[in-house]
């Protein structure tokens, strides 16, 4: 909506999916690599030259503040690495406005084992006097945390979005068609635009913002329900969904979205599963896949960057599922994500297959779809 509305926009996610630096966009553009590298490397120099110690994602944030910096972004769009309060992005002492989304179990080991817990550390990006834009569907314990971090902070208003009868949401859906978008796809809409009217009112001098609406349709997240061919890798003639999910509540909704417009009537799901050391495994498994589905556990590879990042093994995985009475559970002979492929094409003779688990493992397969392209050009 931001590059529909001519504003020069700088986007910092993390994890990247194939290369270190997709992770940093321009415009929708992902920076050049040549830029990224000379950029990095002159942020590792003064890192090392000041004795600062920065972390890898420290080295990756300061990299992604100073592209935007060189490129003159008006607006920055910055995700959180992980939690809030000690997050390396959380540097930003004066945002437009900030966002807290849907908050669930996850990263427990840092963020604390509760839900109250990880809402407060995920509310420490709440600044004095900047609003705060909040998924309303969040649960009563992660609300009442959120308003009392806020109360501390002297934070700016807390925005609930979103309410079911107000005006902007009917306007929202009258220019969208709400059925084109899964639920948790509507929320984060409403979410963005709320964060969108709330930024560019302090910022730009906007009429009609609703006009900007309509390049929602054009929005490409890969990884997130993404349909996508693997015949170039294993000669597959249908599609497979490549989705990251890895935590009890992103599993939830990704198996939602396979039971209703995925699974066949009788048939098995096959699921092409790796998962990241520390994860609930057995959440995970029992979540998404039903008792007569096919699992074919696989590991992803060295995450370039992230040398913390690692794959828990595939029989590890395979034992878990065996534990809960899952009944066809394979590891491939080896147990990298290619091979779990080839062999999810053989065994599920064009049925559904659904890769899950892991970005990282998404992040596999996109790397083998690139290259199987270069090596026929």
């Amino acid at each position: 909506m931001l590059k529909a509305g001519n504003i020069r926009v700088g986007r910092f996610t993390s994890p990247h999916l194939i290369d270190r630096w997709d992770c940093i966009t321009i415009d929708e553009k992902t920076v050049d690599p040549e830029l990224f590298l000379e950029t990095e490397r002159k942020v590792e120099k003064y890192n090392e030259t000041e004795g600062i110690g920065a972390s890898e994602f420290e080295l990756l944030t300061a990299t992604a503040f100073t592209l935007f910096s060189q490129q003159k972004i008006q607006i920055g769009v910055v995700e959180v690495g992980m939690g809030g309060t000690e997050d390396a992005t959380n540097i930003l002492q004066q945002p437009l406005v900030t966002v807290i989304t849907k908050i669930g179990l996850d990263h427990q080991a840092l963020l604390g084992n509760t839900i109250e817990d990880i809402a407060r550390n995920k509310a420490g990006i709440l600044k004095p006097g900047v609003s705060c834009v909040v998924d309303g569907t969040n649960s009563p314990q992660v609300l009442a945390t959120i308003r009392d971090r806020a109360n501390e902070s002297g934070s700016g208003p807390l925005i609930c979005v979103p309410e079911e009868r107000s005006e902007e949401q009917t306007m929202i859906w009258s220019i969208l068609s709400n059925s084109a978008y899964e639920a948790h796809q509507q929320i984060h809409i409403s979410l963005a635009f709320e964060t969108l009217s709330i930024a560019l009112s302090q910022t730009h001098t906007m009429a009609g913002l609703l006009k900007l609406l309509p390049a929602v349709r054009n929005t490409v997240w890969p990884g997130r329900l993404q349909t996508t061919s693997i015949k170039s890798i294993t000669g597959r003639a249908k599609p497979i969904i490549l989705d990251g999910a890895h935590n009890p509540q992103a599993a939830e909704v990704l198996q939602s979205y396979v039971n209703r417009k995925i699974r066949l009537p009788n048939e098995p799901v096959t699921w092409v599963i790796a998962v990241s050391r520390g994860k609930p495994v057995q959440e995970l498994l029992s979540c998404l896949l039903l008792p007569h589905d096919r699992l074919i556990a696989c590991e992803f590879g060295a995450v370039s960057g992230m040398p913390w990042v690692q794959a828990i093994k595939a029989e590890a995985i395979v034992s878990v599922a065996n534990k809960i009475g899952l009944q066809k559970n394979l590891v491939p002979e080896k147990s990298d994500v290619v091979s779990a492929l080839v062999l999810a094409t053989r065994l599920s003779r064009e049925r559904p297959v659904i890769v899950a688990g892991s970005l990282y493992m998404v992040s596999d397969v996109l790397r083998a779809l690139r290259a199987s392209t270069e090596r026929k050009t």
